[in-house]
Parts: structure tokens; C-alpha cells; sequence
């Protein structure tokens, strides 16, 4: 079989079923596992947003799609070189890949006529049952119901270790910084899962705006930075739009030290099996005591001293 994945997420779940062999196309985001960047490129961003600042790549983004514009491309010509039996796409974001309306455009002019399977999970529970949709697509059925098993323990391990919890401690999710947004679909649920309030957010819902005001109302005990899309490096050069703003310091997640950046693109951006990993990370944040050690110096990082106070 002969498969294009044309987000991120579908491209884990395709090498996580034994399948790379089997992907002869990819999305320009698409880096994990490593060998997926070797793959050729049929979807390509039509602006270079690696020197924008967040608030730059927002307008861009919002004044491309006011105007009916793209904001990203299909290589047509790749597209017929791939040859694909299989394309995976989505139906959930237009920011964050091409639009299922674009690929079914394109997919017209081809000489063949691909399956085309759109994963638009909501829900952690939905992320699941896509790997056992994409199993069934691909001939393995039987190796994503065993993944699909694999997961469900971890996730039924974490859960569990958080039962003792004396704590809920109210979170939020930063999924964009400037503006201001807060994470949704699965996030607020994974929050949930493990023990912690997620007051801003939307469960099952698309991420939303929020005012600074709302923000501090609220009084979080613990701030998440998980920019969509960025590392855990770009998120902690994100904090000092936080830290500069007013009554930052007041929050008690400043005032108690409980801010923290963490790799958004690996763990709670893209719905595929990292979110699993993503919610043990969740759990840890928000319950230390019940999670000795240290947490992977890649995956996430407690900001401290200066930084916290606006001064790194």
C-alpha cells in the first residue's frame, strides 16, 4: 500500500503501526519519528513563520483566511508522483493543515482515486479509535488493537496513581500566547483525567480566545505553556508576554512557583499516541509528590527565579 499522511498526528500513527516503509508523502511539519523528514513533502506552509512572533503569525494566519487565502499548499505533482492507495487528512483546523475541501480538490485531479480518511478526533477516547480506523485502512487491524491496548494501560496507569490526590489545583492551558488562548478538545479533558480543573477551557471544543482579565480572575494555581505547534525552547521564549503583563505576579501560580513550558508539538498539539505521554507530563505538573523524578529536560521545564518574575 501506498499512503500520504498530510498532518503530523496520522504520520506518528502510520510509523506506530509498522507502516513507514509504506508513506511516500508527508506534511512540511511532519518530524517525528526522525525518518518521516525523509520522506517527500506534499504540503507546504505559504509563508515562512520561523522569525514571526506569535502575534505576528496570528494576524498573518487570520488575515490570509479573512481574504479566502491559503495558508497552506498541495504539491499536486508530488501528490501524483506519491501514487497513493491511502491519504490521511482532517476535517478538525484549517490553520493547522490544508483543508479537507482542498485535498478532495486535488485528489479529483488525479488519474487514480485514492481512499481518502479524514481523522478529526475531539476526545482522547477519539484518538484511539483512530489508530484502530487507520489499522483497519491499512491491513492492521490486529497491531492497532494492540497499540490502542498498549495506550489505554498507560492511560489507566496514570489514572490511577493520581486517585490519591488531595489537591486539584486549578490549571490553564496556554495554547497561544499572543492572543491569548486557551487549549481545547482533548486538553481540558486530559486535564481532567488527571486530577486537575481546567476553568477555561473547552472539553471536546475548539481552543478559544480569553482576555488577561479572565485569566486572572480566575487565579490559576498552575499556568501551562503548550504554544500549538512549538517546542518546549520556543514556548519558555514565549513567558515574557505573560510576565510583563498586569498582576502577573499576583496569580498563585507565579507566586508559588508553578509555571511551566512544555513541548506543545510533541505532547498536546497533535492528536496522536504522544498525547498519552502528554497526559503522565499533565499529571506530573500538577501532581509532583505522587510523581518522583525528573521530568525529560525535553519534554518539560518549571520556570523559576527571574524568568518567573519578568526579569530573564
Amino acid at each position: 500500500m501506498r499512503i500520504c499522511s498530510l498532518l503530523p498526528s496520522a504520520t506518528e500513527i502510520v510509523y506506530a503501526l509498522g507502516l513507514g516503509d509504506q508513506l511516500y508523502g508527508v506534511s512540511h511539519e511532519c518530524d517525528f519519528p526522525p525518518d518521516a523528514t525523509s520522506k517527500p513533502t506534499i504540503i507546504r506552509s505559504v509563508f515562512d513563520s520561523s522569525g514571526l512572533s506569535s502575534f505576528e503569525i496570528d494576524r498573518t494566519v487570520r488575515e490570509r483566511l479573512r481574504r479566502g487565502e491559503r495558508v497552506y499548499t498541495i504539491d499536486l505533482d508530488r501528490l501524483r508522483e506519491a501514487d497513493p492507495d491511502l491519504i490521511l487528512t482532517q476535517e478538525l483546523c484549517d490553520v493547522c493543515t490544508v483543508p479537507y475541501r482542498e485535498v478532495k480538490r486535488a485528489v479529483e485531479q488525479l488519474d487514480s482515486r485514492p481512499h481518502l480518511l479524514s481523522l478529526s478526533p475531539l476526545l482522547l477516547g477519539d484518538v484511539l479509535q483512530d489508530i484502530r480506523r487507520v489499522g483497519e485502512a491499512t491491513g492492521r487491524r490486529e497491531r492497532a488493537a494492540s497499540l490502542v491496548g498498549d495506550l489505554q494501560s498507560q492511560i489507566d496507569q496514570v489514572i490511577s496513581q493520581v486517585a490519591g490526590a488531595t489537591e486539584r489545583p486549578k490549571a490553564v492551558c496556554v495554547e497561544w500566547v499572543d492572543p491569548i488562548y486557551a487549549a481545547g478538545h482533548w486538553v481540558p479533558e486530559m486535564v481532567e483525567l488527571v486530577g486537575g480543573i481546567d476553568g477555561l477551557g473547552r472539553k471536546g471544543k475548539p481552543s478559544v480566545p480569553i482576555t488577561w482579565e479572565r485569566v486572572v480572575r480566575y487565579a490559576p494555581e498552575v499556568v501551562i505553556l503548550m504554544g500549538c505547534g512549538f517546542d518546549l525552547e520556543r514556548n519558555i521564549r514565549e513567558l515574557p508576554l505573560l510576565t510583563r503583563l498586569p498582576e502577573w505576579a499576583d496569580l498563585p501560580a507565579a507566586k508559588g512557583g508553578r509555571v511551566y513550558a512544555v513541548n506543545g508539538s510533541a505532547y498536546f498539539s497533535r492528536s496522536g499516541p504522544r498525547l498519552v505521554d502528554g497526559l503522565e507530563l499533565l499529571a506530573r505538573i500538577l501532581h509532583p509528590d505522587l510523581f518522583p523524578g525528573a521530568m525529560s529536560a525535553n519534554a518539560a521545564r518549571q520556570i523559576r527565579g527571574d524568568e518567573l518574575c519578568g526579569h530573564g
